[in-house]
């Protein structure tokens, strides 16, 4: 006979509560949003934030007057997250399947790619315009 040791890992974890939030605001634990009201109203304060390193790999920014339409960026994409728009032979960003390897940024021969320090990105909505570089 085989075992299968997964078969009732996976049977109990369908009867399991999650063991994580959801991430919008809304779906925060009390502790979370009482504390985010009580900075509204001035009766707590957040820390500064921290910096982000130099040379960190955040959100993509596209100089599209800059660029020549060369597609090289494209062609280095791991993750296909680069479209070309024939049009304005010009290149579209998809931030949700991009995995921030900067390869794009590396290979640009007009340095019209750059990885910015902006890493709050997500969003229940994968084709937001924040999640689109144009």
């Amino acid at each position: 006979m085989i075992k299968l040791p997964s078969v009732p890992m996976a049977l109990k974890q369908l009867f399991k509560k999650p063991a994580t939030n959801f991430f919008p605001a809304k779906n925060l634990p009390p502790s979370i949003t009482g504390f985010l009201e009580a900075v509204t109203a001035g009766k707590a304060s957040i820390h500064p934030p921290i910096s982000t390193p130099e040379k960190y790999r955040g959100k993509i920014v596209y100089d599209r007057n800059t660029c020549i339409g060369c597609k090289m960026c494209i062609r280095v994409c791991p993750a296909n997250a680069i479209e070309f728009i024939p049009e304005t032979k010009r290149i579209r960003i998809w931030v949700t399947q991009c995995i921030f390897c900067s390869q794009c940024n590396d290979i640009c021969p007009k340095d019209c790619l750059h990885m910015s320090p902006e890493f709050l990105l997500a969003t229940e909505d994968r084709f937001a315009e924040s999640q689109i570089v144009e």
